[in-house]
């Protein structure tokens, strides 16, 4: 691993650690002596380069510079260093936790762990390559291949219909028969269906939050008839929550109007504060509201989604409900199902722009499988420019993959269950163990039990402590809540990449 200068930090002079020879004959019970004193050894010599990492990165945080990226970076380069020391590899699992990143590797899945129904899943939904190894299991790689079989299928089909994925696709928002899918795909879980042709796709959620900012502002700018002095607009922003769309927006030239909500209220925004805000802020045009919360774990009901869309019809009738759905899906189907029948209200719909990605809910943070809904077809129409200015058509691998997907997820529902169920288990396990760590170090207020609504616990700690004493002390990486607009005394961690180990 290459190290930026940023991160470099000076080594501890320590002896080499690495595990014991097996013993010879007639010396085993000193070997074994020897054994368990080098492991405690290695251990100790663990916990002091833990509190060497935390001592160079806390200025960083402190000074203003990205939190996620520093604690994420802060645990890559301590495991590296371990690496280099030979530490031995279950040391390091035990004593270097990373729940600084919520998406879930599914190659990491453990059968013994997790549990055997899940280690498969790598497997079955074609991301293990044919014979890798998954929990020491060499997988078979049938449904890699028929992966590869539906993408091919699709572009005979695709060319058919005089649809040619090699070429550019003059309004970059997708192919026809992938658009269509999806369209289906949201009757089927949750119950209405959009016209394709509202239906733009994206490369993950985030980038069709930027690609609708850039459209937003190129197309209100364009109203003002071309006055780039003239133009301002707001959107609201709650906090504590994910700050990328906040850059986003920011530096397009739209104005950040930070709404801090309150744990009373389990961090939502209620219809008193939103009221309040678009009296007080008459520029404001777009609400981002993540209706499963990052980093609070917490989702709101449908009768606070109902409360809140009352609001905006009554008061502010042109503001945009830019809906973040990253992780509707994640959470139990029935009250997600119930959530998104809010927006099924023709008059709520029209209102909101819906940000979908299969990342988190399918565990596919890497092929960046998203698409954006518009209510309003008109706006999907004007909104177009943000698609062909900004990457001019999509690749075209990719959306044939992503069909692939669609495909595979409609014949196997079963796949989205075990997804969900896992990180059911996960939630509920990482709660147990921090209320366990509680009770040996006196870490935290508050452990949030949240209500299911994403792969994150958001919990509270003591005064005193922080992000950096709590891995100090459990070897447990998370992310400050500063990293959300809100305070340290607050931190997020991800169910993640591993697995979460059972406490009695």
């Amino acid at each position: 691993m290459m190290e930026d200068a940023f991160f470099r930090r000076p080594r501890l002079a320590s002896s080499t650690v690495s595990a014991s020879a097996p013993p010879s004959a007639g010396e085993s019970g000193k070997s074994k002596t020897m054994s368990a004193t080098a492991a405690e050894r290695a251990r100790e010599q663990v916990v002091q380069l833990r509190d060497a990492a935390c001592d160079v990165a806390r200025p960083k945080v402190n000074a203003g510079a990205a939190p996620i990226r520093v604690m994420a970076r802060m645990v890559a380069d301590l495991v590296a260093e371990c690496r280099e020391l030979a530490i031995p590899p279950e040391l390091m699992a035990t004593e270097i936790v990373n729940r600084t990143i919520g998406d879930v590797d599914v190659r990491r899945i453990s059968a013994t762990e997790d549990g055997p129904e899940f280690a498969t899943l790598a497997d079955d939904m074609g991301l293990a390559l044919p014979r890798e190894p998954i929990d020491g299991i060499p997988a078979t790689g049938k449904r890699y291949r028929w992966i590869h079989r539906q993408m091919e299928a699709f572009e005979r089909q695709l060319l058919a219909r005089h649809v040619d994925m090699r070429m550019y696709d003059l309004n970059g928002v997708g192919n026809p028969l992938l658009r269509e899918m999806l369209s289906a795909y949201l009757m089927r879980v949750w119950g209405y269906t959009v016209p394709s042709t509202q239906i733009h796709l994206s490369l993950g959620s985030l980038d069709g939050l930027n690609k609708f900012f850039q459209g937003y502002t190129a197309l209100q700018r364009k109203s003002l008839a071309h006055s780039y002095d003239a133009f301002q607009a707001a959107v609201i922003f709650p906090a504590p929550g994910f700050n990328v769309p906040e850059w986003q927006a920011q530096s397009l030239g739209l104005r950040l109007h930070r709404l801090h909500t309150s744990a009373d209220n389990a961090f939502k925004v209620t219809p008193d504060e939103l009221r309040a805000a678009l009296a007080e802020n008459h520029d404001i045009r777009i609400f981002y509201l993540t209706v499963s919360s990052n980093p609070t774990a917490f989702a709101y009901t449908p009768d606070e989604l109902r409360a809140l869309c009352a609001v905006l019809r009554e008061s502010a009738p042109d503001v945009l409900i830019a809906a973040d759905l990253a992780y509707i899906g994640t959470g139990e189907p029935a009250d997600d199902r119930a959530r998104m029948a809010i927006f099924s209200d023709p008059e709520v719909l029209r209102q909101s722009v819906l940000f979908c990605s299969f990342s988190k809910t399918h565990t596919l943070t890497g092929d960046r499988c998203g698409f954006v809904v518009f209510g309003d077809p008109g706006l999907a129409a004007d909104l177009g420019p943000g698609w062909t200015n900004g990457c001019a058509a999509l690749p075209a691998d990719w959306q044939l993959r992503y069909m692939a997907y669609v495909k595979l997820f409609g014949e196997h529902p079963e796949i989205e269950e075990r997804i969900r169920a896992l990180y059911r288990l996960r939630r509920e396990r990482l709660v147990r163990q921090l209320q366990h760590l509680n009770e040996q170090y006196d870490l935290f207020a508050r452990i949030n039990l949240d209500d299911g609504g994403t792969v994150y616990n958001w919990s509270q700690l003591r005064p005193g402590e922080d992000v950096f004493s709590l891995f100090s002390k459990t070897g447990i990486a998370g992310v400050p809540g500063s990293a959300f607009g809100y305070s340290d005394d607050f931190v997020r961690l991800s169910v993640g990449c591993i697995p979460v180990p059972a406490v009695e």
